[in-house]
């Protein structure tokens, strides 16, 4: 019974110099990355701004309905180079399937429109 309070005693007597703690030297920056205001994200272009005045040659030819090929004249290699510029653009990846579908601004509008992760 002595042997066991004797035990206890010297347990809670450890227990209570491990409780107590030094104090320990923070560093000042620590503290201070907590007064700044959180993160605001933003999006920023490298690209230059789209096409010249100089580069388009009929503006009455463009309409949301104007075709890549039969109204624009594009050939398909310029379609892969609008279809490209438009996954760079907005973050997306456009299947070839799926690519080969858009042939007019407003079904490359609506591709766009439809997919949730386009930015």
């Amino acid at each position: 019974m002595f042997r066991t309070s004797l035990v206890r005693s010297a347990h809670s007597a450890a227990c209570r110099v491990v409780r107590r703690s030094t104090p320990i030297a923070r560093p000042a920056v620590a503290s201070s990355f907590s007064k700044f205001a959180p993160a605001v994200v933003f999006r920023s272009y490298s690209a230059a701004a789209g096409l010249g005045k100089e580069e388009v040659t009929d503006l009455t030819k463009l309409s949301p309905t104007s075709h890549f090929a039969n109204d624009l004249g594009l050939d398909s290699l310029d379609t892969v180079e609008v279809v490209m510029a438009i996954e760079e653009e907005f973050s997306i990846e456009i299947p070839d399937k799926e690519a080969d579908n858009i042939h007019s601004v407003e079904k490359a509008v609506a591709y766009i429109l439809a997919q949730p992760d386009a930015h």
